[in-house]
């Protein structure tokens, strides 16, 4: 059994004994407060939550949240916080008496709590803290509950078949559409697309295009502080659909070289909520709320399905689809709305001009002697893996006329290896063959680099991966979260791979992203080749740069 030492004795006794009875007790929530916290793991351990509470005076004292297999030793370290750093304003005290629901607990308490002269009595049932975990239940169920009943399982449905069409894999963000719905009060929803920079993925549904290009305009100034950018953030008009991604296996310790690392999501849950100025944001949906999402994403999926060929050929043309959509109200006079959707080419090229402009302000350009870093050759929305290729089937496809190879000089005892690390980019058929004209005038790739980065809005550190082309400049293909495992496992196993190969590497380019073969290329997929190098930073003098969002970033 652990007891206090004499100094923490000493030190608690030494504050004020009140006269008062606290309760205290341990119950499993499940994942229940690790959503409330917004903490997610990949573990499916559940959670306990520790409450420490004044009985006398109805106040928390102490709350702790701790995973299931933990021992009784947080139990005393929330009840020493609880007398010492109590929670609110309340003064530090030690309780008269304290009354636990668990034998064992109770047992626990009274030997690890020697010599502080706090009585510890049991009672089968603690009505304050039953009455607070009956509360924090009743939150969560109705935290849970922020669709319309009556349409949550349509609009979740329906977020679903977007997540598969995938718009973002045709427009950009700047390619703004309009959805005329005019019902709900709502004429025109514009929307932008997040997803080609696979930062994140959604629909922002703005309620009018001044929003749209307020917004765009604020986060265009500059750096600004995350409070400035959280009330940008807040000044939005607007809809949302975001698709919050889970990997929820872990990564291979030791993947065969021949597998090819599936980039798609495990899991994707979609969420859905409105922004406005005077309320900031809110995921709770009023009937007509959850009526427009379904309809304008009919709306959008029928226009996407139909035009997605001539979306995807710049420069953005003007078109425009009119639609009978069912309408989700049974009780309307109206069984049918009808619904326009049409591309607005002038505010496309006006956001992509104000981009173009903030760019070219940008101080990274101002750098003395640093090589020209690009991002508009590796097609936005395509996917990056990290993985390894069989030599064997390397020299196989060398000999298909249909496929573009770059060979390099291999280093001694590279040849002998089994494998090479590549890194391979998947993309559409004529966005592939497209970037491989570019590489190939561009004089090919030489090297591969992952140079250390950071977003000065979140503070968030990652490494950014590079392709030097034979001209000497850079290309930017990926961006490496390192705060996380996923992508710091990706990284050190990359390292790994390369020094197995003497620093020899290759880059892969595959058409297929929107057929079944997408996050798992295929060999009939590949149709283009290019050998390279692995170079560190160093190598190719790059200082640490700084990321540069034009209008995605992640409000903490």
């Amino acid at each position: 059994m652990t007891r206090l030492n004499r100094i923490t004795l000493d030190r608690l006794k030494r504050l004020p004994r009140v006269a008062s009875v606290w309760e205290g007790d341990r119950r499993s929530v499940g994942s229940l407060m690790d959503e409330e916290q917004g903490l997610r793991s990949r573990e499916t351990e559940h959670s306990d939550c520790i409450l420490w509470v004044d009985s006398s005076h109805g106040a928390v004292r102490g709350l702790t949240i701790v995973p299931t297999s933990s021992g009784y030793e947080p139990v005393v370290r929330t009840l020493l916080q609880a007398i010492e750093a109590p929670q609110g304003n309340l003064s530090p005290a030690r309780p008269q008496k304290i009354v636990v629901s668990d034998r064992e607990i109770q047992f626990y308490l009274r030997g690890a709590l020697q010599g502080l002269d706090i009585a510890i009595d049991y009672a089968p049932e603690l009505p304050l803290i039953d009455e607070l975990f009956n509360a924090l239940q009743q939150s969560a169920e109705m935290t849970e509950a922020e669709l319309p009943p009556r349409y949550a399982e349509a609009m979740i449905d329906k977020a679903m078949e977007i997540w598969e069409l995938a718009p973002w894999h045709s427009l950009n963000e700047q390619q703004v559409l309009a959805v005329e719905l005019n019902a709900w009060d709502i004429e025109t929803l514009y929307v932008s697309m997040l997803g080609m920079g696979g930062v994140e993925y959604g629909l922002l549904m703005y309620r009018s295009l001044d929003s749209l290009k307020q917004f765009r305009q604020r986060v265009l100034m500059g750096q600004q502080s995350p409070k400035q950018m959280q009330e940008a953030f807040l000044e939005q008009d607007c809809l949302f659909l975001n698709f919050e991604l889970f990997d929820d296996e872990p990564l291979p310790d030791a993947p065969q070289p021949v597998s090819w690392l599936a980039a798609a999501p495990e899991a994707v849950q979609p969420d859905f909520g409105s922004i406005h100025p005077l309320e900031g944001m809110r995921s709770q949906l009023a009937d007509e709320e959850g009526a427009t999402f379904l309809v304008a994403m009919e709306a959008i999926q029928r226009f996407v399905t139909r035009y997605r060929a001539q979306l995807e050929k710049p420069p953005l043309k003007a078109l425009q689809g009119n639609y009978k959509i069912p309408n989700p109200e049974k009780n309307s006079r109206s069984a049918t709305l009808k619904v326009t959707v049409k591309t607005l080419p002038e505010v496309t090229a006006e956001l992509a001009a104000e981009t173009d402009q903030a760019m070219a302000d940008s101080p990274l350009g101002l750098l003395p002697d640093f090589p020209v870093l690009r991002d508009d050759y590796v097609p936005e929305g395509a996917i990056i893996i990290l993985t390894q290729f069989q030599r064997q089937m390397l020299n196989t496809l060398r000999l298909d006329p249909a496929i573009a190879f770059q060979g390099q000089a291999t280093p001694n005892g590279t040849a002998d290896a089994l494998s090479l690390p590549v890194v391979l980019i998947q993309t559409s058929r004529p966005k592939a063959k497209k970037l491989i004209q570019q590489l190939q005038q561009a004089q090919g790739v030489k090297a591969v680099c992952f140079n250390p980065g950071n977003d000065p809005y979140s503070g968030d550190a990652f490494e950014l991966g590079l392709m030097q082309t034979g001209d000497g400049e850079l290309h930017l293909f990926a961006e490496y979260e390192t705060n996380g495992s996923t992508d710091r496992h990706l990284l050190e196993r990359w390292h790994t791979w390369q020094r197995d190969c003497d620093g020899a590497c290759a880059v892969i380019i595959a058409s297929g992203i929107t057929g079944s073969s997408k996050g798992k290329p295929g060999m009939k997929d590949i149709v283009g080749i290019f050998e390279a190098h692995c170079r560190t930073p160093q190598d190719l003098h790059l200082p640490p740069l700084m990321l540069q969002y034009a209008t995605e970033w992640e409000l903490e």
